[in-house]
């Protein structure tokens, strides 16, 4: 299987080569628009700061690739947000294959929000064999509010989008690469989705 992680310099690209390694499979890192497109299938990860983030996007031409995708492709943390139409971070147009946007947390939490929390309301292959109320590694000071591509919420002061989908686009607030046997049946569905 042909996997493609976009590497745009926003971080833990490593990590999720890693993950697909552990479960028998090869990613290889990109920006070329080339082999993004042929791929079987596209991880999004990101860390870091979405105007930064879509500025290093816009600069690969990766801006205009990424939403047109046919394959099943998996927006991770950072990608997730910018896979929404908007980001408070940076107040920075992004992707729109969701139309949601990313928010900051209240005042009132303290953020970034790491570790472990519960994964509730799942609705998706994507979360096949999981478990009841599943834990995922978190690391994030923004979220993307439930909306009707939500297939699972977590909660840290308010409930919040934890995963979402649309048609072959699929994201995840939290990082399976980190997030134990969940994360590795979450990866495992993913790579096996047509």
């Amino acid at each position: 299987m042909n996997i493609a992680i976009i590497d745009y310099g926003a971080g833990n690209v490593r990590s999720v080569q890693f993950a697909l390694e552990r479960l028998g499979y090869r990613g290889r890192l990109t920006a070329d628009a080339g082999e993004i497109l042929q791929a079987d299938k596209v991880i999004f990860p990101g860390v870091g700061e979405a105007s930064s983030a879509m500025k290093a996007l816009q600069q690969y031409g990766l801006d205009k690739v990424i939403p047109e995708l046919k394959q099943p492709v998996l927006g991770i943390c950072l990608g997730l947000q910018l896979m929404g139409f908007w980001s408070e971070e940076g107040n920075s147009g992004c992707l729109g294959i969701f139309p949601a946007k990313a928010v900051s947390f209240p005042k009132n939490l303290k953020v970034p929000q790491v570790g472990w929390n519960t994964l509730t309301a799942l609705k998706s292959p994507l979360f096949y064999g999981v478990g009841e109320d599943p834990y995922a590694y978190f690391v994030h000071s923004y979220y993307v509010p439930v909306n009707p591509f939500t297939i699972a919420q977590s909660e840290y002061g308010l409930p919040f989008s934890a995963a979402m989908a649309k048609d072959n686009f699929y994201a995840c607030q939290f990082h399976p690469e980190k997030s134990g046997k969940t994360g590795a049946q979450i990866l495992r569905n993913f790579l096996s989705m047509k």
